[in-house]
């Protein structure tokens, strides 16, 4: 086990270092071809009840999900981190998203003070788009070491009917031949790329 974390944790630094070498104008790039795919996708046009992660700037920037998601009258559910705990609670606008305040890790997240409703309690989610910091083409994912959306996963396994649609949307230099994982990794349906060329 501890070869794996260490691994993981190896992969985890090197990415990191390439992702910071990256600039503004590229990743901007790269998110909105991303995002042109995602928007694309026959699974987000069916989808009601969408969980999405709120970037940082080493990410793919989900902002413009978020307005579109919104724009299309759809249902808005982001992380909130309690602890070792993740819970997915209704986000309600724009000017909400504006309103949250952040995180001691400089993310924007709804208060734990504040009552929202909470996609496990209503129903489930339909679709997920899920963070990382290294993916493969067939879906493997290595999370940023928390173990939250596994969790997470794991929650919606054992209580949902159905599993939501999993999807990563990634920049190029995320994506690898292979990454460290075990069984309690959950497998992605779907890793958008700017270079991915099978959607």
């Amino acid at each position: 086990m501890s070869t794996l974390k260490a691994a993981k944790a190896a992969l985890r630094e090197e990415i990191t270092n390439v992702l910071k070498k990256l600039d503004g104008v590229e990743k901007k790039r790269q998110s909105e071809s991303v995002l042109i795919k995602f928007l694309a996708l026959p699974q987000y046009k069916t989808s009601q009840k969408i969980s999405i992660y709120l970037s940082t700037e080493d990410e793919i920037d989900t902002v413009p999900f978020l307005k579109d998601i919104f724009a299309k009258g759809k249902q808005v559910f982001v992380p909130r981190y309690q602890g070792k705990k993740m819970e997915m609670v209704q986000l309600y606008s724009m000017e909400d998203y504006d309103k949250l305040p952040l995180t001691k890790w400089n993310i924007k997240q709804p208060s734990i003070k504040e009552i929202r409703e909470d996609a496990l309690e209503t129903g489930g989610l339909d679709l997920i788009i899920l963070p990382g910091v290294a993916f493969t083409k067939s879906g493997k994912r290595l999370g940023h070491g928390m173990g939250y959306y596994d969790k997470y996963l794991e929650s919606i396994a054992l209580h949902e009917k159905r599993m939501p649609y999993l999807v990563a949307v990634a920049f190029n230099e995320q994506i690898y031949e292979d990454i460290p994982t075990n069984e309690k990794d959950f497998l992605l349906d779907l890793v958008l790329t700017d270079k991915d060329d099978s959607n």
